[in-house]
């Protein structure tokens, strides 16, 4: 069980290598799919360019709406996208960057079953069968006593060499290689352009807007990392909260736990315990004590998050005003921060870092 632990919490921590694996992984199966798919062209002209081109399009849109299944960040974008703005404006530009890195990743395993397709031509003469020139690779004067149902009806029934019944009148074998050049001609320019297309996004578009791809990568790692936390701080809190909520039924309803058979040391190394625990599970429930109060964080942190502001000045602020008398801000002597003249005594560090500490 620790090991399995320790590896899910290898793959939360490294979350784009996992992505990049699981997509990898997909491309993989998508190539292994189709090799072990037997392929069945139903040889009828009414439905050999349905069956064909069905097998080129259909599976890669299930791969990419797999890829989007597959994704944590596609919830992670949804809420971001539907959540109330609050005291945090929404950065149209950060939604488009995870939603543009979640499509790229998604897109890889389509683009490996189309190539594999089109190199393959099974699918592409299916297709396309029917739309040959049988003139060129006929006996023309048996063509020429054909009406055009039997043509069409001939050109179905070349992908499927089991029922081709008439050689005589078009070489097969001639037909099937010339539609298959014709399908990996497609697959390679679809490589190619694929390719070209991943360069320019990569190498060029960082040359012209590097600052604004800087500022939507950080935001974007920002919302992922500030997700995973709460989450944290939420299940740490729900795991204090039910550790005290079920203590406190057993004192209840038991009485006094503590044995008092033992020695008056023991029970005092036992009391210390107790302290030390009830201060730790003090400091991870963060104050919050009520089930009401725990739904009202909850709904706030939805509707109303925190502005990304963190002000050092103010934080000072803050703590100062707990340290001036009777409210007065500006202390004795109308100082910003309580001391004569704005500026504190020359105190040592050390005695400084203790008296704020116990505040």
């Amino acid at each position: 069980m620790d090991k399995f632990r320790m590896m899910f919490q290898f793959l939360q921590s490294n979350q784009e290598s996992f992505m990049n694996g699981i997509c990898g992984i997909m491309a993989l199966a998508s190539a292994q799919l189709y090799s072990a798919f037997e392929f069945s062209c139903p040889c009828i002209p009414e439905y050999n360019y349905a069956y064909g081109i069905g097998l080129l399009v259909t599976p890669p849109i299930w791969f990419f709406l797999l890829g989007f299944v597959l994704n944590n960040n596609v919830s992670m974008l949804a809420e971001e996208w539907k959540r109330p703005t609050g005291k945090r404006v929404k950065d149209p530009t950060i939604l488009r960057y995870m939603f543009v890195s979640i499509t790229q990743r998604s897109l890889i395993a389509p683009m490996v079953w189309i190539s594999v397709t089109l190199m393959d031509g099974k699918s592409f003469l299916c297709a396309f069968s029917v739309n040959l020139d049988i003139h060129q690779f006929g006996n023309s004067t048996l063509i020429d006593g054909m009406t055009e149902v039997e043509i069409v009806k001939l050109l179905a029934k070349i992908p499927c060499k089991n029922i081709f019944n008439q050689p005589e009148v078009i070489s097969r074998e001639a037909a099937s290689r010339y539609i298959k050049c014709i399908s990996q001609a497609f697959g390679w320019v679809f490589l190619l352009l694929m390719t070209l297309a991943a360069f320019m996004i990569r190498a060029i578009r960082p040359c012209f807007t590097q600052a604004a791809f800087l500022k939507t990568k950080y935001w974007s790692h920002y919302v992922d990392i500030e997700r995973k936390l709460f989450d944290e701080t939420c299940k740490e809190h729900a795991k204090t909260f039910a550790k005290v909520c079920i203590q406190q039924y057993f004192e209840s309803i038991s009485g006094d736990m503590r044995s008092f058979h033992k020695h008056r040391s023991s029970k005092d190394d036992s009391d210390d315990d107790d302290d030390d625990k009830k201060k730790s599970d003090e400091d991870k429930l963060l104050g919050i004590r009520d089930q009401d109060d725990m739904n009202k964080v909850l709904w706030n942190w939805h509707t109303c998050k925190p502005p990304l502001a963190l002000r050092k000045e103010q934080l000072d602020g803050e703590s100062h005003e707990g340290l001036i008398p009777n409210g007065d801000v500006h202390g004795v002597s109308g100082g910003p921060n309580g001391y004569a003249n704005g500026h504190a005594p020359d105190l040592p560090k050390r005695e400084w870092a203790a008296y704020y500490s116990k505040v």
